[in-house]
């Protein structure tokens, strides 16, 4: 067709069958840290990680408001690590295994880094609260492992707020791998990066996020996914003009693509994102977009009132 503009909308829709109970409400994933102060568990000493070569060394605050202080003055990201130290807990092979990898103590540089005990609170206008026990860090669990705040797009929505969260759990293992991962995720909010991880750490290797993240399509992708939530329905809901849409916001030639996806009810954000990327395998088509190399890209996810995460893929397909 000679009118690009009315090109054919390439829609791509998967719904893995999951019509089970309802769920918890959803929250904020992106739930800013408003916290002026921090209690006796965090105190202001640093640590050295074990394994690290003596070059690459990483330096472990463990006061809390002084890392965040020295992240938003040199405009850093800030990675907190959940772990009670002197427990058999995951959390110290963590440490040792993953933490202490020759290439993710390099990528650790660019950090402030930050390790807390599971209990570890602060105080908010007067009153005692545990981190983990917070809004902010809901997707934690509870569990020991991985939190990361932008402290560096300050102009960005996400700007001081939770962008990653990666809880250790049964399922769930962070090798060196899949921690040079997390630590080279792009900017974005806490769903956006967390569905971007689940595509980059796949098995197969799909490169639909080896291009260029667009803030066009992130906030497309993320607009459908909270529709769907609020609908509780899966699809490509609008499609035709959203696609006229969002064509006149890519670079010429470039023609909308869109991936849906839903998690099984209950599942946490990580599980989710993992699922959601996993039910895309399934179908040839699906694939054949999420597995392409695009040259822009946004992804995003959310969940509804019924404990269902709905996830979305846009992309410049040339």
């Amino acid at each position: 067709m000679s009118d690009m503009s009315r090109a054919v909308p390439m829609v791509i829709s998967f719904c893995c069958g999951k019509w089970l109970t309802m769920g918890a409400m959803p929250t904020l994933a992106w739930a800013c840290l408003a916290f002026s102060g921090v209690s006796e568990h965090a105190h202001a000493s640093v640590g050295m990680t074990p394994g690290c070569p003596q070059q690459k060394q990483i330096l472990w605050h463990n006061d809390y408001a002084k890392a965040m202080k020295i992240a938003e003055g040199q405009r850093r990201m800030m990675l907190i690590y959940f772990c009670d130290p002197g427990k058999k807990d995951p959390c110290n092979r963590f440490k040792a295994e993953t933490l202490g990898d020759a290439a993710v103590c390099k990528k650790l540089k660019d950090y402030v880094c930050v390790q807390l005990p599971l209990d570890a609170e602060i105080s908010v206008d007067g009153k005692k609260i545990e981190l983990l026990k917070s809004d902010a860090f809901k997707e934690m669990l509870g569990r020991s492992g991985i939190a990361i705040l932008d402290f560096v797009h300050s102009d960005a929505q996400y700007y001081q707020h939770v962008v990653s969260t990666f809880p250790i759990t049964e399922k769930l293992r962070y090798t060196p791998e899949r921690m040079a991962v997390i630590l080279d995720l792009p900017p974005g909010t806490l769903t956006q990066r967390t569905l971007i991880y689940a595509v980059r750490v796949h098995p197969n290797r799909p490169a639909s996020t080896a291009g260029q993240i667009d803030g066009n399509l992130l906030k497309e992708a993320a607009s459908h996914s909270m529709y769907q939530a609020k609908i509780s329905l899966q699809g490509h809901h609008n499609w035709e003009s959203r696609f006229h849409k969002i064509n006149a916001t890519l670079p010429d030639g470039l023609i909308a693509c869109e991936v849906c996806a839903e998690s099984w009810p209950g599942e946490h954000l990580v599980e989710a994102a993992v699922e959601c990327v996993r039910c895309w395998k399934f179908s040839d088509g699906h694939w054949r977009a999420v597995r392409a190399r695009h040259r822009v890209y946004g992804y995003d996810m959310y969940r509804g009132s019924n404990g269902i995460w709905y996830a979305t893929g846009i992309f410049g397909k040339g």
